[in-house]
């Protein structure tokens, strides 16, 4: 039998428990649009973004400085502040989080895409671009790289 090892998108050698801001996209399976639009999120994109709001009072050294729900999937700037957890723990609580909350009503849906998309967000004007994106993208979901149309 072949295995195929999966190429980590994670910086080799790099902490992701070190204090910095983080631009992370989780994006829903197979890019589905699940969550609503982002003016008008549904049952399930409220529940995604009850959950983003939540991270900070379950990791006391975590922040969201800004997120955007949108249809199929998710941006946050994530603040670590001297965190004992790591960016990858906090992602995944959050997924299982809206996961199992989403499954009380829909059992065999499935929520997320494997893993995520993270950015160390490395300068001041990087950070403004990258908050501004995540600012201006629902206005621009029909230019966003994720577009699908198909779902309303």
């Amino acid at each position: 039998m072949t295995y195929y090892s999966r190429k980590s998108p994670r910086i080799k050698q790099y902490d992701y428990a070190t204090s910095n801001y983080y631009f992370v996209t989780v994006c829903t399976h197979n890019r589905h649009c699940i969550f609503g639009l982002p003016d008008n999120l549904n049952r399930v994109g409220k529940i995604a973004e009850e959950h983003i709001k939540q991270i900070p009072t379950h990791y006391s050294s975590v922040k969201i400085d800004k997120y955007v729900v949108m249809p199929n999937h998710v941006h946050m700037i994530v603040i670590l502040e001297n965190s004992e957890n790591n960016l990858n723990q906090i992602i995944a609580q959050f997924k299982s989080g809206v996961t199992r909350k989403i499954r009380i009503e829909n059992p065999e849906i499935s929520i997320w895409q494997r893993s995520y998309h993270d950015h160390v967000i490395r300068s001041q004007k990087e950070y403004e671009t990258i908050w501004s994106y995540i600012d201006a993208n629902p206005i621009n979901w029909n230019k966003d790289c994720f577009y699908m149309d198909s779902a309303y």
